[in-house]
């Protein structure tokens, strides 16, 4: 089958009912209704999977053979409910506990950053709170966006209320933009969070780091959580909320790839708008970061 052909699963892996046997899984998730500005990240699974089709199973530069040792397969979507972001939230937490039960690592097709508060939820009933390296251009720690506790500004403040981070654990990348007040990024400091602007980081490999970050997690359960727009949106606009001055794709990499050793439970990828990524380089720079995250998953071998 040509490679544009057959069923559009991720990287065209087969497509599993149930994690029952598997390592790990890709897992699409398409709600935007935790957007605050462009819509359309519904539709970021579907593209995402679209343009994975061409990755193939070996990594040419970390020598990372997943496939050698992981049993891994597409899950498919969640089923969420379209007209209700409350409900939602209960129906992705509800579906990722059998798959982390069946010890099988997600990495997640977003869909907003909404997502990844139900997906702490399950993590945190099978792990307790988790460490994270969260790549983005915003915090998301708002207390509230427009009266409402639950959106896609709002995940990791609802994760530290409800203690499902180890706080001096996480590492927040590549923020950066205008905001409201000068005070903006003082709660996640003051809850623990190491934050690296994107304008500290400029011109710099991020490999040290990285090095610095596995030391300081060591091997406490560590969740990845990447939004796009935390790359520069020369590289990915076809995204919600874009903000210049952003990481580089080499950058992202190194973030990934630095991320090997740490006792990864899980991930996602976030945030792709397909609306707005006309010549898909975002949803297939996705798609290959989401194939970066399963070369750094613990058992992959190295040849």
């Amino acid at each position: 089958m040509p490679r544009f052909g057959g069923i559009a699963s991720m990287m065209r892996l087969p497509v599993a009912s149930a994690p029952v046997g598997l390592n790990a899984a890709f897992i699409g998730i398409p709600l935007d209704i935790g957007t605050s500005h462009r819509p359309g990240a519904r539709f970021g699974p579907r593209q995402i999977r679209a343009e994975s089709s061409l990755i193939r199973p070996y990594n040419m530069a970390t020598s990372a053979a997943p496939f050698d040792t992981l049993q891994v397969a597409d899950l498919g979507d969640v089923p969420i409910n379209t007209y209700s972001l409350e409900k939602s939230l209960a129906i992705i937490t509800a579906f990722y506990e059998p798959v982390l039960a069946a010890n099988c690592i997600p990495l997640t097709l977003g869909g907003d950053h909404t997502i990844a508060l139900p997906i702490l939820r399950a993590m945190a009933t099978k792990h307790g709170p988790v460490a994270l390296v969260h790549v983005d251009a915003h915090a998301d720690v708002n207390a509230d966006m427009f009266g409402e506790r639950i959106a896609h500004g709002t995940p990791f403040r609802r994760a530290v209320e409800e203690d499902l981070l180890d706080c001096h654990k996480v590492f927040q990348i590549g923020l950066r933009g205008s905001g409201y007040a000068s005070d903006d990024f003082d709660w996640p400091r003051q809850q623990g969070f190491t934050l690296v602007p994107a304008h500290e980081v400029w011109y710099q490999s991020l490999a040290p780091l990285m090095a610095k970050i596995r030391a300081h997690i060591g091997n406490t359960p560590c969740y990845l959580s990447f939004d796009i727009d935390g790359i520069d949106p020369a590289y990915a606009g076809g995204t919600g909320t874009p903000e210049i001055g952003g990481l580089s794709v080499p950058q992202a990499l190194e973030i990934i790839r630095g991320c090997h050793g740490l006792n990864l439970v899980g991930g996602d990828l976030v945030e792709v708008s397909p609306a707005y990524d006309t010549s898909g380089n975002t949803a297939l720079l996705g798609a290959n970061l989401l194939y970066e995250m399963l070369c750094v998953l613990p058992g992959v071998t190295r040849r």
